[in-house]
């Protein structure tokens, strides 16, 4: 039983949190209302953006390799900053070299929108409007929120551990390492109803139309259905989607754009001409430096080689490794070995069987010509906690500077059904020449004239893509087959 002196200390330690967290609140710079931000700093959320930029880099297939697109974005997102509550903030733009359809912000003004969102957009107030959000997100300091509300929790997982301790109370620790867990997650709707409404506001002051954010979120929520589709799940939501880090609604931008309406906010710009003659000619997924899926091939030109994965398999090229998978969660996994590590290792057999290998103690393992090139493999049978899977593991010597693994992973249930398909798939590997490596082009975003008499049904079928060619011609401009094709308006395609 609890002494009187006992239970004074518990209420005295349960009161700890709740005291730090009216001492850590303070004003908001864009809202003027109260919040709790008192364990990250100003100085500290500059630090923390500069140390974490460099990884988003990393992360996110680096900085997008053309001049003209960096200084266009940092242009109108430093004019939007300009009208924020923070003008004077260091903002850093970067559009990243990423196919998804993406935008962020670190603390310190370090805005990051993807290529692939680039493309998606239709007229310049649709991207201020992106970037509007993501500059809400800095001037609101959501950040230093979701940290010091985590600081906070951690503060509470402690007394909760010295409560426990006192009233015999096991489990109670792990409560709060959960809840300090989901502060760091997502933004919440509150934040971003928020960042919407700075948005609208940035944007309004810069004398763009606030209705372009969401013609913007129609786009967005095509596109989220399409990448659902590719999946083979019409409910799924793409990794780094925005709409996965970015849970918004319609209605909620209706009402940010409302709101500053109410408030005097008003803007016609578009600047769609000047967008589209950006956007024009902009390389649409894969760029030849990281390799480009057609269909069921994987091809990289300037590395040379290309292989072939089973049909049923859906690919998606990754920035360090390709994956394939079926509707089964069967995988096949390439990824470059580097020839420092084979070389250290001992040889392919070892890097195999030690370096990439570890505990897992492969089987038969033998070697291989594949068209020209040795290889050499090895099997293992594995719980992997879920089911039993079998594994079997490919180093490939393309030349002695380019060594390349495949990873085939099946349930014990379909690696016989599967097991001549992946056969090829290891087979396909083969080096391309220098004429057809030439030859392999990516695909870009192509603006074309409406001409009258034009069909839904023909500017589809004349897209370069596989397939998804009209759900894609729908998520880049946001018209669907019963919609009007305007003579004379302008559309992107895909060439």
């Amino acid at each position: 039983m609890l002494r009187t002196n006992d239970r004074l200390w518990l209420r005295l330690l349960a009161l700890l949190p709740v005291l730090l967290v009216t001492a850590a609140c303070s004003a908001n710079p864009a809202t003027g209302e109260q919040s709790f931000t008192g364990f990250m700093s100003p100085e500290r959320e500059l630090q923390v953006g500069a140390e974490e930029h460099p990884k988003m880099l990393k992360q996110f297939g680096g900085q997008f390799d053309d001049r003209a697109w960096s200084e266009y974005v940092r242009e109108i997102g430093l004019e939007l900053a300009g009208y924020s509550e923070l003008p004077d903030l260091p903002w850093t733009f970067t559009v990243l070299d990423d196919t998804q359809v993406n935008a962020f912000a670190l603390p310190g003004g370090y805005i990051y929108i993807t290529r692939g969102l680039l493309a998606l957009a239709s007229n310049e107030a649709e991207m201020a409007g992106v970037l509007s959000h993501e500059i809400g997100h800095v001037t609101a300091r959501h950040t230093a929120q979701r940290y010091s509300s985590t600081v906070a929790a951690n503060i509470g997982l402690q007394v909760l551990g010295v409560l426990s301790d006192a009233a015999g109370l096991p489990g109670a620790q792990n409560i709060a390492g959960v809840a300090a867990e989901l502060a760091l997650k997502s933004y919440s709707r509150e934040q971003e109803l928020e960042a919407d409404m700075l948005g609208v506001r940035y944007m309004t002051r810069a004398g763009y139309d606030p209705d372009a954010m969401t013609s913007f979120f129609v786009k967005l929520r095509a596109h989220d259905r399409l990448k659902g589709l590719i999946q083979g799940d019409p409910n799924a939501a793409e990794e780094h989607n925005i709409m996965a880090t970015h849970p918004r609604t319609a209605d909620r931008i209706e009402q940010a754009i409302k709101l500053a309406k109410a408030n005097g906010a008003t803007g016609q710009r578009h600047e769609t001409a000047r967008y589209l003659k950006m956007v024009n000619g902009m390389v649409f997924g894969d760029d030849v430096g990281q390799g480009l899926v057609r269909g069921t091939s994987f091809v990289h030109p300037e590395l040379r080689f290309r292989f072939d994965v089973p049909e049923g398999f859906t690919i998606r090229n990754r920035p360090t490794m390709v994956l394939a998978t079926d509707e089964n969660n069967n995988s096949i996994k390439f990824a470059h070995a580097t020839t420092q590590d084979v070389r250290d290792a001992g040889g392919m057999e070892r890097y195999l069987t030690q370096k990439w290998s570890g505990n897992t103690s492969l089987q038969d393992v033998e070697w291989l010509e594949i068209n020209g090139m040795k290889a050499v493999t090895g099997a293992a049978s594995v719980w992997t906690g879920q089911r039993n899977v079998d594994v079997r593991r490919i180093v490939i010597e393309q030349d002695k500077d380019h060594y390349w693994r495949f990873q085939f992973v099946t349930g014990t249930d379909d690696s016989e059904r599967l097991n001549e398909a992946l056969r090829r798939t290891t087979y396909s590997f083969r080096a391309l020449s220098a004429a057809e490596a030439k030859r392999i082009q990516p695909w870009r975003i192509r603006v074309v004239t409406v001409r009258p008499g034009a069909t839904f049904a023909a500017m589809v079928a004349d897209m370069a893509l596989d397939e998804y060619k009209a759900e894609w011609f729908e998520a880049l401009n946001a018209i669907g087959p019963d919609d009007p094709l305007i003579p004379g308006a302008r559309v992107k395609v895909v060439k």
